[in-house]
């Protein structure tokens, strides 16, 4: 009987081990490549949103610090920055996707310097559009000609700041491309696939607003997931103009 029962307990002892086998495996469900997605995702995300508020500096401090209602016109000096800064974003996304790299800060660096230039000139078109629609609405405001003229006026800007962005999210998939055809591609396809356009301005419209009421949540959590999704957009309307042999 001593020989018996020693060998029960053994063979409980060596049961153990096994049987807490099953739970050990089902916490590895979740592994190193999940935790390092997620964290890299978060860290992109973050840090893209630092390196846009940086770039924009001045742009920033007038929507923080003053009232844009006078200092509108000092906003619209400004504005230009936006494009440069936009395509350094739009380039760490690109990257990220293709292979999840997280050198956000090279990236976005070497992005700038790269098409400082043409980011500049992409934003100061947009932002002058955008005046001169305004400016020209304010005017027409309350006047007879205004039932025509309005209309008109704010559509040209939507489809400025479309063309705009469309352009700025084409300059790093077309870097070769003169600026005039990257515009014109904008343009064409902008219009052409007006109804995936749209979601882009949406969402746009959407983080404006939100930067606009909680800037301290715009620019540090809600900059770079909505601007992802404008430029998933954008480059699904660009697709067929970078998939054209050059």
């Amino acid at each position: 009987m001593g020989a018996n029962l020693a060998a029960g307990v053994g063979a409980t002892a060596g049961a153990g081990p096994a049987a807490g086998a099953g739970p050990r495996r089902r916490r590895l469900l979740i592994g190193p490549e999940t935790y390092e997605l997620v964290f890299g995702t978060v860290y992109t995300g973050l840090m893209t949103n630092l390196l846009l508020a940086v770039a924009c500096l001045p742009l920033v401090v007038l929507l923080v610090a003053t009232d844009l209602a006078s200092t509108w016109p000092l906003a619209a000096l400004t504005a230009p920055l936006l494009g440069p800064a936009l395509i350094a974003a739009f380039s760490v996304f690109a990257a990220f996707s293709a292979d999840g790299s997280t050198t956000v800060v090279r990236t976005f660096a070497g992005a700038w310097r790269r098409h400082l230039r043409r980011g500049l000139a992409l934003g100061a078109l947009a932002a002058g559009a955008v005046v001169v629609a305004v400016v020209d609405v304010a005017f027409f405001w309350g006047r007879t000609a205004g039932a025509v003229a309005i209309p008109v006026l704010v559509t040209l800007a939507v489809v400025a700041v479309l063309t705009g962005l469309l352009a700025l999210a084409a300059v790093p998939e077309m870097p070769d491309a003169r600026l005039r055809d990257v515009l014109l591609a904008a343009l064409v396809l902008g219009v052409r696939r007006w109804y995936l356009s749209a979601g882009a301005l949406v969402v746009l419209g959407l983080l404006v607003s939100v930067v606009a009421a909680r800037p301290a949540v715009g620019l540090g959590f809600a900059a770079a997931p909505l601007l992802f999704a404008v430029w998933g957009v954008c480059r699904f309307v660009l697709r067929p103009a970078a998939a054209r042999p050059a």
